[in-house]
């Protein structure tokens, strides 16, 4: 079905029953062709085979539709679990928007076979690289909502990343992000992050505290929260966002 030389058949070239065959998995039926396949073009595609910088790759789209991914998780969240403050939601949305689970849910839905790679990309195994998977799988949440709105993208939020929730949320890893951390730090032989108070607002019965981590003194995180123990989990969680972005 696919051409190894020229990535993934290249869904602007490919037949009618592939590009439902991935519409099949998305739940979602494209009125405007263009946008499922730039939503698929990686920046080294655009490069390597179309001579175009990068404004020509999914990366816009990514962008849009890591935004839109967040609101929807947000909103399900907040509909759903009505019981739950804001230190708790965060720690779902987190673990549902991670990287790590986002290349997951793509992996599951096959995604890695429908983005468009140069030829050395996808000799490197480029379609199964946690990264571009995660990445591909917000552009065609974006391209989604482009193409059908809101409703469309909440639609497929639900099918592509929503349908494994309890096994992507873990109830019992309520507020995790400073053991991951320490984890992290001391598998590096960094030893324990450091976390330091840096600002309180507010009133005696409703502060804000603001917490900076830093580990072998370099700054790594910072957050708030309503108790000092909540913004340090917060900068964790900022810590651990940013060492995944590396």
């Amino acid at each position: 079905m696919w051409n190894r030389r020229k990535p993934a058949g290249a869904l602007e070239d490919s037949t009618a029953d592939s590009r439902y065959a991935l519409e099949k998995l998305l739940g979602y039926h494209f009125k405007n062709k263009d946008l499922l396949v730039k939503a698929l073009k990686h920046r080294s595609y655009v490069y390597a085979e179309e001579g175009s910088d990068r404004i020509e790759s999914n990366e816009r789209l990514e962008f849009l539709g890591d935004a839109v991914l967040e609101l929807l998780i947000t909103d399900y969240l907040f509909r759903r679990f009505e019981d739950k403050g804001e230190g708790e939601l965060t720690q779902m949305k987190s673990q549902l928007v991670s990287r790590k689970a986002l290349a997951g849910q793509a992996d599951r839905l096959g995604i890695g076979a429908f983005v468009l790679l140069s030829e050395d990309e996808r000799e490197a195994n480029g379609g199964q690289r946690p990264s571009i998977l995660c990445d591909t799988l917000e552009s065609l949440i974006g391209a989604i909502y482009l193409d059908g709105g809101l409703e469309a993208a909440r639609s497929c939020v639900r099918r592509a990343v929503l349908a494994d929730f309890h096994q992507i949320v873990q109830p019992d890893a309520k507020f995790n992000f400073k053991s991951r951390l320490l984890e992290y730090s001391q598998s590096k032989g960094n030893g324990h992050p450091r976390y330091l108070v840096h600002a309180e607002h507010g009133p005696d019965h409703d502060k804000i505290f603001s917490v900076e981590v830093c580990i072998t003194g370099q700054r790594m995180g910072w957050g708030q929260g309503r108790s000092k123990k909540e913004a340090q989990q917060m900068a964790a969680k900022d810590a651990l966002e940013s060492l995944e972005a590396l």
